[in-house]
């Protein structure tokens, strides 16, 4: 009457498991230095500080401002 769901089954693959010994990154104690890895990887990137640059927002601005002008000398 009542049937209950099976549960999801997932082909999960954890990305450091003990198979992975023969890395050349893991220290004394086994552990992975993540931290250092990490630091090295955003090393190469610029930071970006906001995803617009004034200098457009004040473009569109200026342009928006025209066109509500030229809207408002051609239906008045």
């Amino acid at each position: 009457m009542f049937k209950q769901r099976k549960h999801r089954t997932f082909n999960y693959k954890p990305r450091f498991t003990k198979g992975n010994e023969g890395d050349s990154r893991l220290d004394a104690s086994g552990k992975t230095d993540f931290v250092s890895r990490w630091k090295e990887a955003q090393s190469g990137k610029r930071k970006l500080k906001g995803g617009v640059k004034l200098s457009t927002l004040i473009l569109v601005l200026v342009l928006l401002l025209i066109c509500m002008y030229l809207l408002e000398k051609r239906y008045l």
